[in-house]
């Protein structure tokens, strides 16, 4: 295993700066998955520790060890991409084993740690088989251990999954989570499918524009997301968010006033806020479930039945959209009139910069 250190590095295409003075530890033995949408700089940020990218600024450090001017081969990291990238005429033997074969390996040696990779990733059957003859799944698996054979200190994956179908991606998804108990190994994973960052990862590492918004486990920016970027990003459904103006404000939360004249209280301080001013509320969709007390009034354009839970499409009467998790036996139908309560305890208030209120009573994470 190993530890990695980032220290203020940045990264530019000429005027442009695509990693902004970005530091970050990642522990011995993490999984630690960058996420965040195209554009982020997830995948040029895994290319610069691998040292795929050149760094025009900061430091990245292996185990203490400084690595910039470490070509990509001695810094003793596995990289597995988005394509397969397996030699076709080679079979799954010898694509496991090329880069032994290059470290001047004997054979018999070889392809014993060939065997061994194989029965971890369950492909003993395949290894006289070459890529052309195996699924998606199994060339990406092949395609990990060639990685694993090499014992690196540290496990790079640049959206390893992106090419698989939706059941492959959630077998495969499986396969790791099992894989990195089995050889506890440290591993950085990129990916823009929050679904895998939220059932992989020890922690999460939220990036827009090269710069990192928020780092936490997937529990922590779920619960307690720092700003409306990472609230919305992270969720499936995305956070439903509606304006609002702070009507009442003291030590043990909030009153938010909506469009309406519908109030809610939320147990969320902050310095900066004063009656008056405008927020942002925020509601997880299983935060909104219909009762005929309900203060959110409006017509339902949906319902999409997803077997244990079904999603609830409604238009408030003040024109806002939003959605809520419901039960699956819940008996909505479309253009009907609707009305939902609120849980507080699902509400996030955002000031007027988007930035969170702080919840009260909680270890807020902050952005890093």
């Amino acid at each position: 295993m190993g530890t990695l250190r980032l220290r203020n590095i940045c990264k530019r295409y000429g005027a442009a700066e695509v990693i902004r003075d970005l530091s970050l530890d990642v522990g011995d033995g993490e999984f630690v998955v960058f996420v965040g949408p195209s554009g982020c700089g997830k995948s040029t940020l895994i290319r610069m520790i691998a040292g795929l990218e050149e760094i025009d600024g900061g430091e990245v450090l292996i185990d203490g060890e400084r690595m910039n001017e470490i070509g990509p081969a001695d810094r003793g990291l596995a990289m597995v991409f988005q394509s397969y990238a397996l030699y076709p005429h080679m079979t799954v033997r010898d694509n496991m084993s090329f880069a032994l074969r290059l470290a001047g390996v004997p054979r018999d040696e070889r392809n014993r740690k060939a065997a061994e990779v194989a029965r971890l990733l369950r492909l003993e059957g395949y290894l006289d088989h070459k890529p052309g003859q195996l699924s998606g799944g199994q060339r990406q698996r092949v395609a990990i251990g060639r990685a694993i054979v090499r014992k690196p200190k540290i496990f790079l994956f640049d959206e390893p999954l992106s090419n698989l179908d939706a059941a492959l991606r959630g077998q495969m998804r499986t396969e790791l989570a099992r894989l990195r108990e089995e050889i506890d190994a440290t591993m950085i994973y990129v990916t823009h499918d929050q679904v895998e960052a939220m059932t992989m990862a020890d922690r999460i590492v939220v990036l827009r524009e090269g710069r990192i918004e928020q780092v936490g486990t997937p529990l922590e920016i779920y619960r307690h997301p720092v700003n409306l970027f990472v609230a919305g990003f992270i969720g499936s459904p995305p956070m439903n968010v509606l304006p609002g103006r702070i009507e009442n404000c003291d030590q043990t939360g909030v009153q938010v006033s909506l469009p309406g004249n519908v109030t809610t209280f939320v147990a969320a301080t902050s310095d900066v806020v004063k009656v008056n001013d405008e927020v942002t509320l925020g509601i997880r969709p299983e935060g909104l479930r219909p009762d005929a007390a309900g203060v959110l009034c409006g017509i339902t354009h949906r319902v999409e039945r997803l077997g244990a839970v079904s999603l609830l499409h409604a238009e408030l009467d003040g024109g806002a959209g939003v959605v809520a998790q419901i039960g699956a036996i819940d008996e909505v139908v479309p253009r009907q009139r609707i009305s939902l309560a609120i849980d507080p305890a699902q509400c996030h208030v955002f000031d007027g910069n988007g930035k969170a209120l702080v919840p009260v009573g909680s270890r807020f994470p902050g952005a890093s």
